[in-house]
């Protein structure tokens, strides 16, 4: 009873932070700290059969009952109390992307009303301009199976992407610049009012940043014919809504991933050139997440 009594007491234990318990050096629990902490404290808690624990027996009991504190799932709270109400006029603007892409797609002798572009619009800031301090080697049969890039590396700065897709034709309106406040926001918006005609009304998703409602866009915004802009926020905590996020993930993984420039200016240009190839293939994205709902 009493092995019983403290292989429950170390399963709960394993539910607990370490930092409850350790200096702050450590994060996690380790199957060896576990075992430790259970013989320094154990036999005084009453538990004397802990006194000799190893870290093998830890390891039966975490596995007994699939605990794992040693890793780490990222979950996503819901801090916004109007997010079904938020998430539903987000997805109203996907459904209406649909509506418009089918009636595209049928032949008309009329012209439907006003034209429409939808885009959906984020910023992806802090991409690094790092330059490899030796050249890199390329793939040789029998010596390098893969590119040889030497460990050190020289920063040169960050540079901030932004960018929206139409959803409509899978164009894709970029800027690069060092910061994104609210004067980056507002030439990205003039980029679109220049992009459309202007009889086209452009809608936005976008996420609540603070360049994104302030005094200076607002002004701008004042500045446009009624209608011309519209936009539709995500739910706080609830970027993952906006579909330009799964754009910029492709992005990161083809053109981003291990590039190494000699300065900010090749980064900006490297990846404006990665715009220009986005758009000479242009590929239309869709939403198909809880869209009957919005039905």
């Amino acid at each position: 009873m009493r092995i019983e009594g403290s292989r429950t007491d170390i399963l709960g234990l394993g539910q607990l932070h370490s930092r409850e318990f350790l200096d702050l050096s450590h994060e996690l629990w380790t199957t060896r700290l576990l075992a430790r902490h259970a013989r320094e404290h154990g036999p005084r808690a009453g538990h004397d059969c802990l006194a000799h624990l190893v870290q093998g027996t830890v390891c039966k009991f975490l596995g007994q009952e699939e605990i794992k504190p040693h890793k780490v799932r990222y979950y996503l709270e819901r801090r916004d109390a109007e997010f079904e109400q938020k998430m539903a006029e987000v997805l109203c603007i996907y459904r209406e992307v649909q509506v418009l892409k089918k009636a595209a797609a049928k032949p008309k002798k009329k012209k439907p009303g006003k034209p429409v572009a939808i885009v959906s619009y984020d910023e992806k800031p802090g991409i690094q301009a790092i330059a490899t301090t030796a050249p890199d080697l390329p793939p040789m049969p029998g010596v390098y199976v893969t590119l040889a890039r030497d460990y050190e590396y020289k920063r040169h700065g960050t540079l901030s992407l932004l960018a929206g897709i139409d959803l409509l034709t899978g164009k894709v309106h970029a800027l690069v610049r060092d910061r994104h406040r609210s004067r980056e926001f507002v030439e990205f918006l003039k980029l679109l009012d220049a992009a459309y005609p202007a009889s086209t009304a452009i809608k936005l998703i976008l996420d609540n940043h603070s360049a994104h409602i302030s005094r200076e866009t607002r002004a701008w915004l004042d500045t446009r014919p009624t209608g011309r802009f519209e936009f539709t926020f995500t739910p706080k905590h609830g970027s993952w809504l906006n579909l330009i996020e799964g754009f910029f993930s492709k992005f990161a993984r083809s053109v981003l991933r291990h590039i190494r420039v000699a300065s900010k200016h090749e980064l900006k240009e490297r990846i404006m050139a990665g715009i220009d190839d986005v758009n000479r293939h242009p590929v239309i994205h869709t939403w198909s997440y809880k869209l009957a709902e919005a039905a």
